[in-house]
């Protein structure tokens, strides 16, 4: 199901499009994918050669990992690599090489890789870009191989450590990136962080969906450390850190980061109940079968009646719920006013950390790059 909520992603056109958005092409994004990719495939090839050496059985694990890594925008090696090349010029430290700093901020993807899979254990969801979630799929080759035990415990099981295995890379892949020794001893406080607070934020969340953190202000804070850190904060500071920029540095990272990181995940959940499943590769369904408990419904359960709450709780988290319910919801989530109220949510802590971004003391480049991956974080279709 589509709605007018939904813009398209800017184009790799001019500088500025028609439309007074800017172009992601001065984010050289494509560039930076295809980096980010090689460095990705050259680094799993190695790791699925040495769990091929230890069992043969092990492939199927290490395929996983690269098959789950595959895809997305990369939009959080693009933050972190523009924050290096924004600060770098003030910084008056020996830059890094350009390769190796694109091979340190690839090793984001592995730490979002191993978040993907946990979480989609955790919302029981069955689908995953297209693809059957990591224990969906572990679950169906446990069947397909006439194995003994429970297949849904054998793939939940496996997709836990897939999970853990691409983060236990991620550390590596960091490590072995050819970032001076300088470099990843900046890094790490940033990395240990980001890496901390996301674990945490997962937890925060299963705790939001057994009743805990109730309301909006629960939702805002499980997307916080759930999403927001990890998706901009963080990778700008590595970017920072990377560069060799002091704590005045930081701050600006955070001032841009903390907002838009929120608002992309906003833009995550609205995507998750009103967004086009051949562009998402989801179900829109899913995560209201799922029970997520997001600002969406949180607003909506504050600004409808008793009736429209009582369709809520019947519907959100019933997996056996039937179209017509779930299209129920998503009607009074727009007559409630919580997707207006989401959408201005958006819109407004977008519009702060371009702000952030126009007055922060970065590279010319880097400033028009980062102002353009805010505006496609936030308006993405997918």
């Amino acid at each position: 199901m589509t709605t007018g909520t939904q813009q398209r992603e800017p184009s790799a056109g001019s500088a500025t499009e028609t439309t007074g958005r800017p172009a992601l092409a001065v984010a050289d994004l494509d560039r930076l994918r295809a980096a980010v990719e090689s460095a990705l495939r050259s680094f799993l090839t190695e790791q699925r050669e040495t769990l091929a050496a230890m069992a043969a059985e092990l492939v199927p694990v290490a395929d996983e990992v690269v098959a789950v890594a595959g895809g997305g925008k990369r939009l959080r090696p693009a933050f972190a690599y523009w924050g290096w090349r924004g600060f770098a010029a003030a910084s008056g430290v020996a830059r890094e090489t350009d390769d190796a700093v694109l091979r340190a901020v690839a090793a984001l993807e592995l730490v979002h890789s191993s978040a993907l899979v946990h979480d989609d254990v955790m919302d029981a969801a069955v689908t995953r870009r297209g693809r059957p979630a990591t224990h969906v799929g572990f679950a169906d080759r446990h069947d397909g191989h006439a194995l003994d035990g429970d297949a849904a415990a054998f793939g939940v099981g496996a997709a836990i450590l897939v999970g853990d295995l691409a983060l236990v890379w991620s550390d590596e892949l960091l490590r072995r990136s050819g970032i001076s020794t300088d470099a990843l001893a900046r890094v790490r406080p940033v990395w240990d962080t980001m890496r901390t607070e996301v674990t945490a934020g997962q937890y925060l969340d299963l705790l939001r969906a057994a009743g805990g953190l109730p309301g909006p202000a629960g939702a805002l804070k499980v997307a916080r450390f759930k999403s927001a850190g990890y998706t901009v904060q963080r990778p700008l500071q590595l970017g920072a850190a990377l560069a060799c920029a002091g704590p005045a540095a930081m701050e600006v990272c955070s001032a841009v980061g903390l907002p838009l990181g929120e608002a992309f995940q906003l833009r995550d959940d609205v995507l998750g109940v009103f967004g086009d499943p051949s562009v998402t590769g989801k179900s829109v369904d899913d995560d209201l079968r799922e029970g997520k408990r997001t600002l969406l419904v949180a607003l909506t359960e504050e600004g409808t009646d008793d009736a429209g709450r009582r369709l809520l709780a019947g519907t959100l988290g019933n997996s056996a719920a039937d179209p017509a319910e779930l299209d129920g919801v998503r009607a009074l989530m727009t007559r409630s006013g919580a997707l207006a109220r989401v959408e201005e949510r958006i819109a407004e802590q977008t519009g702060q950390a371009r702000a952030a971004i126009a007055g922060a003391p970065l590279a010319d480049d880097a400033r028009q790059a980062l102002d353009a991956l805010a505006v496609a974080a936030t308006t993405r279709a997918a």
